[in-house]
């Protein structure tokens, strides 16, 4: 249900011998390297080259995959999505800290499903997820049961509940705009007595670094974080941003280092606080994580 390192995946089955394409996003990933969306849309649909009268499964609710398929023809494209009108959709959508709940439209069938994992774009995984084992002609219960069943890899919306009410939500796996503004929603949406956004260096992002980095701290002034704390070269320009939109000075934190960052946090951390640790894999926040654990006993 998670995305591979580019957003797609080809599939070849035993069971009717389908050749499938998926493209989940396009996003901002390697867009230093590839100079625009646009530039990415294309490097993804070379997945298609290769393959002969693929079936192709894309996110509806993507802006650029919703324009691209409305000019194809849709006999070979299976569409999911939330907000778009698709072929597999979620309705009635619940969202709560550790889970979702919604019912999945597929044609005239509509079924309940549970993700054990809190973020709306954890549904739209899901839907992925429902799109491919409906091509592959796997039973809807077999498919609603892998789903309740996932299990994240470890770093990804990793939620760890100390012994004084502060929660944990590590999230340090990667970062890009995109992954970044769906932690800062999630975390927007708990319980909790303030917000923490511990955020670091988004990578590999070239000539649209800063800009980028900007657009991060608008997300975290518009889903109304109650501390930022950052850290990163780059991360600057997430505080800054924030600070000129109308963030409270008071309320941002910038370090040249880890290591000041990691003592500041353990001494303004309250009993109650969620605190998200989101930044690119190569920043290694994990690692506050980690300490944060050992000093504070679960």
């Amino acid at each position: 249900m998670g995305m591979n390192h580019f957003g797609e995946i080809r599939l070849l089955s035993e069971i009717a011998k389908p050749n499938v394409c998926i493209i989940t996003n396009i996003g901002t990933s390697h867009i230093g390297n590839l100079g625009s969306r646009e530039n990415i849309l294309k490097a993804k649909l070379e997945i298609l080259e290769g393959a002969e009268h693929p079936t192709i499964i894309i996110n509806n609710d993507n802006d650029l995959l919703h324009k691209w398929q409305e000019l194809r023809d849709k006999k070979n494209i299976i569409t999911y999505g939330i907000q778009e009108i698709s072929n597999i959709m979620a309705e009635h959508i619940t969202l709560q800290e550790n889970a979702s709940e919604f019912t999945c439209k597929i044609h005239n069938e509509k079924v309940k499903i549970k993700v054990p994992v809190g973020g709306e774009h954890f549904i739209l995984n899901s839907l992925c997820a429902i799109s491919v084992g409906k091509l592959l002609k796997i039973e809807t219960n077999q498919i609603k049961k892998g789903i309740e069943e996932f299990e994240l890899t470890k770093k990804r919306m990793d939620i760890t509940q100390l012994d004084n009410g502060i929660k944990i939500v590590n999230d340090a796996y990667n970062a890009s705009l995109e992954s970044m503004r769906a932690s800062l929603q999630y975390l927007s949406k708990l319980k909790s007595n303030r917000k923490i956004a511990v955020l670091g260096d988004m990578l590999e992002l070239g000539q649209y670094t800063q800009e980028l980095h900007e657009k991060v701290g608008e997300e975290v002034y518009q889903n109304k974080i109650d501390i930022l704390m950052c850290s990163g070269k780059n991360a600057k320009y997430i505080a800054k941003r924030a600070k000129e939109i109308g963030m409270p000075e008071k309320s941002i934190y910038y370090f040249k280092t880890k290591e000041e960052l990691e003592n500041t946090l353990k001494e303004i951390t309250k009993a109650g606080d969620v605190i998200l640790l989101k930044a690119s894999n190569g920043m290694k926040f994990f690692d506050i994580a980690e300490q944060l654990k050992k000093d504070i006993m679960v």
